[in-house]
């Protein structure tokens, strides 16, 4: 399926194009589940009824926790935005959240023991440490703020049952905003 070559996009219209590869019934069935359905009812009070487009990430992010009644927030973050990681922070606690902010780099460990390949001896980022702190923690959100790509997703696979989100992506080339770079890709040079 690649939906971004289709021309008669017939699901907007509420009406299966039958090139899916899923059951729809087994999905209505799945979105139903008590778990599940929690967590689409909030989406859609942050989303629906004209919100959409009117709240920024982080607002959105506060808000979406508070509704849930989750208390705890775990921050795991990229040393090198240690400034923007304590203003979150911050922030999360103002609006009566709990926070729980670990760096990338806690535990100290050498990127010549994390990694067989590496003869380097300095210290390495540690997202399974980060994972193992945060459960440790025992939050109820983890945030993803400027995590490289693959220690992202060391963390995400580590934190397996913990509701996830990501605040800010690394992108080191567009001071951290992937779309720059994206829809240049679409203009004509």
């Amino acid at each position: 399926m690649e939906c971004t070559l289709c021309k008669a996009k017939s699901c907007r219209s509420m009406e299966s194009c039958g090139n899916e590869s899923f059951s729809r019934e087994q999905v209505q069935q799945d979105y139903l589940q008590e778990g599940t359905q929690e967590t689409v009812q909030a989406a859609s009070r942050l989303v629906d009824g004209g919100r959409a487009g009117t709240l920024s990430r982080i607002e959105e992010i506060v808000e979406f926790a508070l509704d849930r009644s989750w208390k705890k927030v775990g921050l795991a973050y990229c040393y090198g935005m240690e400034k923007d990681a304590a203003t979150v922070s911050r922030h999360l606690r103002s609006k009566g959240l709990r926070v729980e902010a670990v760096s990338c780099t806690t535990g100290a460990l050498a990127q010549d023991e994390v990694n067989s390949a590496s003869g380097i001896h300095k210290v390495s980022c540690n997202p399974l440490g980060q994972a193992e702190q945060i459960k440790a923690a025992d939050v109820d959100l983890v945030l993803e703020m400027g995590l490289c790509l693959g220690h992202d997703l060391l963390l995400r696979a580590s934190i397996a049952g913990i509701p996830a989100t990501t605040l800010v992506v690394k992108d080191r080339t567009t001071d951290h905003a992937p779309l720059v770079a994206i829809r240049k890709l679409a203009s004509p040079t």
